[in-house]
């Protein structure tokens, strides 16, 4: 199958050399552009399958084009961003309003360093082609719709828990493309009463991990940091693994710490779901930790998190409905690991009917809400 791709730079040699690219790896009709403007014009007349959108276009920016495709003709959009912390707020924005995902701008000469994205830029962009999307009304329209929604819940709800959350535990998420947008639904939701802490390995390049840690703290109830260096793992935090590093859990006396390491080569993503879970998995009992897969491409976490819930652990993989990329979690369902599946909107639902017992979900702790 060919996929249509419309490809928009400002830059014309940025705009052959990435044609040039996408031509010689085959199955890809290529169209360029040079900014929002002509995207928008080339919407209905190319009908593309997939767009790749700087950011920095004159006439109209990436973010300002993103946000008309999204509302107008929802498309899967890839973001081509570049590495300055300016860029990495505006790509962040840009996965809220509904790309699919981003790669690195080239730096320094593009020529030679084109080369360095091209394998990236062409799994990514094929990757998106087969992703769903959907319209978007802005985040934090929808954070405070979901507020209110949990706040007019009926007060004698229950849950079925069966863990004993006085003994120390954590909840273990692997995720990938698709991550940041399915992440900000979730995290916030997350009560200010929730007792275990929160790793997550979210894949993403150095550079944007702190940026979007920040965004999550933000949004949520719960603490959220980038564990940049080895730091105590404490209930009601969340941990963000490094960008271009991989997120082990170390016992240190009788608690334990969140450690950054160098990339693994044995494993293709970083960073890495599997070696978190299994680094979670030799530092407390499986049936102390409970993971939760979500939206991406690829396998990462799923052999690692099926030995969990084989061991006594709990695990829950989204569904595929809500996934913009059904390969993670189909993958830990498949090989038969996955305790429940759930969409999106009902995960934070489900660890809380895990961890929280009903009266204190009756005393109001479902719906605290942080005023920022």
């Amino acid at each position: 199958m060919t996929i249509k791709l419309l490809v928009a730079d400002d830059s014309a040699l940025m705009r052959r050399q990435l044609k040039d690219v996408f031509e010689q790896a085959g199955g890809f009709e290529v169209r360029t552009v040079r900014n929002g403007v002509e995207v928008l014009a080339e919407l209905e007349r190319f009908d593309p399958d997939v767009i790749t959108l700087d950011i920095n276009m004159p006439e109209m920016d990436g973010i300002t084009c993103l946000s008309h495709i999204m509302v107008q003709r929802p498309k899967p959009v890839v973001m081509v961003s570049s590495l300055t912390a300016e860029g990495a707020e505006a790509t962040l924005q840009s996965l809220s309003l509904g790309a699919v995902d981003f790669v690195r701008k080239p730096d320094g000469t593009i020529s030679l360093s084109i080369d360095r994205i091209c394998r990236e830029l062409c799994a990514k962009v094929r990757g998106a082609a087969g992703a769903r999307v959907r319209r978007t009304t802005g985040l934090r329209m929808r954070l405070e719709s979901e507020r209110g929604r949990i706040a007019a819940r009926p007060s004698g709800r229950t849950f079925a828990s069966g863990l004993d959350t006085g003994q120390p535990g954590m909840v273990l998420i692997g995720v990938s493309t698709g991550g940041p947008s399915t992440l900000e639904e979730i995290l916030p939701r997350l009560p200010a009463g929730f007792p275990w802490p929160v790793l997550v390995a979210q894949h993403m390049p150095g550079g944007f991990t702190g940026v979007f840690a920040r965004r999550l703290n933000e949004l949520s109830e719960l603490r959220v940091i980038e564990a940049a260096q080895q730091t105590p793992i404490e209930p009601g935090n969340v941990y963000i693994a490094k960008g271009d590093a991989d997120l082990l859990v170390l016992r240190r006396g009788t608690g334990f710490v969140a450690a950054p390491v160098p990339p693994s080569a044995d494993h293709l993503w970083h960073p890495s779901v599997t070696r978190l879970v299994r680094s979670a998995m030799a530092a407390m009992p499986p049936e102390r930790l409970i993971g939760v897969q979500l939206t991406g491409m690829g396998d990462d976490g799923a052999e690692a998190m099926t030995e969990l819930h084989h061991g006594g652990g709990r695990t829950i993989a989204q569904d595929a409905a809500s996934c913009i990329v059904f390969g993670m979690p189909a993958e830990l369902i498949r090989r038969g690991g996955a305790s429940v599946v759930v969409r999106s909107d009902r995960i934070t639902d489900q660890l809380v009917g895990w961890l929280l017992p009903p009266t204190r979900i009756r005393q109001g702790d479902l719906h605290a809400a942080r005023s920022r």
